[in-house]
């Protein structure tokens, strides 16, 4: 094999880790076609939001339905606001649609849940809404927890 030819299979192979390496970022950058396609947002206020990030999934019923769009504080209420970017394709949310932020796993990454209400009226473009669930702190749940078990613990007698 020539000297040409172990360069041209070399630079190749290197071309393809390359190209493999971008793919790999697309994919764990959670790129999908949720951020291409259109969308319309809708507000949500929580007092705690946890670790969530923008683009976090939201999802319903385990189906990825969109995307959190921005976060922001509320300079009035000290209460975060969360942009939820939801693909026009999901219409259908009933406006006393409830968010939650959960979980994936113990300790997954954090997402927004959507859990449909029962009206007959739907979510719109700019609608904000009135039925939130904040994240569990998992450090205030073990600090709760302690505190709780000290206080049932009767003082020893000496």
């Amino acid at each position: 094999m020539s000297r040409t030819t172990l360069d041209l299979w070399v630079g190749l192979f290197v071309a393809l880790g390359f190209a493999s390496l971008v793919f790999l970022a697309v994919k764990v950058g959670s790129y999908s076609d949720v951020s291409r396609s259109s969308t319309y947002s809708v507000k949500a206020r929580f007092d705690n939001i946890g670790g969530l990030k923008i683009r976090a999934p939201v999802k319903s019923a385990g189906v990825l339905v969109g995307r959190v769009g921005s976060i922001k504080l509320d300079r009035q209420s000290f209460r975060a606001i969360v942009r939820l970017d939801i693909n026009s394709k999901y219409r259908e949310f009933p406006a006393d649609t409830g968010a939650s932020i959960l979980t994936s796993g113990i300790l997954g990454e954090q997402y927004v849940g959507l859990d449909p209400g029962g009206e007959e009226a739907v979510l719109k473009d700019g609608d904000t809404l009135q039925f939130t669930q904040s994240a569990i702190v998992l450090e205030k749940l073990i600090g709760q927890f302690l505190f709780n078990k000290a206080a049932e613990t009767p003082a020893s007698a000496h």
